[in-house]
């Protein structure tokens, strides 16, 4: 009896010691097609998201103007506002294309000046799917730091603001803290993350506020002296919520630029 009992006890413990064997076994599986998964869903956005539309405006500020070309320092040849048409016809001049050619494919960066897939493999501005890079002037009719605001003031007859947003609903709408937006300086940028989460790939980021700190201040401007600033959109490829989800979206991209001095009180 007492035989008969080991035997099967120790049959128990066999059967066990194969169920743990196959219960780790199948947990490993499942780990392997979690990370396999994660990396799949960065690379298969082939058609992600196409800028639907760009404003960029500036405040009401009478020092600050903008445009797609150096107009020297009469100020009255610069102007207020860019429209969607003034940036195509910079696009189209530079590489034949427009904003609504443009597929935002996922892309990093560490800096928001050059970019690199997941792989590690150089990629270039303005390509078919890629990210969206164009240049604009800036002057100021005196010295300014110049910040992204978040105020909602009038410009030329219409509100102007800071924002990005979709009408996409669901899982879709999360594009909107995908994407990314930088303005180099000779050399060196200030990344705009919409809807600010935590920091991947080394960057250094900030979100819009209605006071201009520090943090988002984009670059400074000498007195009647024009500065070309370089801006380029693009969806984080190392951002969560840059998966599947998100592919095809569109987004509305907004840009009211305001001007402070070095304790950030703005110009009125």
């Amino acid at each position: 009896m007492v035989l008969e009992l080991q035997n099967e006890l120790h049959k128990l413990k066999k059967a066990q010691a194969r169920v743990k064997r196959k219960f780790t076994f199948m947990l490993s599986i499942i780990a392997m097609l979690v990370l396999i998964t994660a990396t799949l869903a960065w690379f298969t956005l082939s058609n992600f998201a196409s800028v639907n539309e760009i404003n960029l405006k500036i405040s009401t500020a009478p020092e600050l103007y903008l445009d797609i070309e150096n107009r020297g320092t009469d100020i009255s040849a610069w102007k207020k506002v860019l429209t969607n048409d003034m940036i195509n016809q910079y696009l189209s001049s530079v590489n034949g294309t427009r904003i609504a050619d443009q597929r935002l494919d996922p892309v990093t960066t560490s800096n928001g000046i050059t970019f690199q897939s997941q792989s590690g493999a150089s990629r270039s501005a303005n390509e078919t799917s890629s990210y969206l890079e164009f240049k604009v002037w800036f002057i100021a009719t005196t010295d300014m730091y110049v910040h992204l605001s978040g105020q909602t003031v009038q410009v030329e007859g219409s509100d102007a603001t800071t924002s990005c947003t979709t009408t996409e609903t669901g899982a879709k709408a999360d594009i909107v803290r995908a994407v990314r937006i930088s303005y180099e300086d000779s050399g060196s940028a200030a990344i705009w993350e919409p809807n600010k989460g935590a920091a991947v790939n080394g960057q250094s980021t900030f979100d819009v506020g209605t006071t201009f700190g520090a943090d988002s201040r984009l670059f400074h401007l000498d007195k009647l002296t024009p500065k070309q600033i370089t801006v380029r959109i693009w969806a984080e490829g190392n951002d969560p919520e840059c998966d599947n989800d998100v592919q095809d979206s569109e987004l509305t991209i907004q840009m009211l630029f305001g001007g402070a001095d070095e304790n950030g009180n703005s110009f009125e």
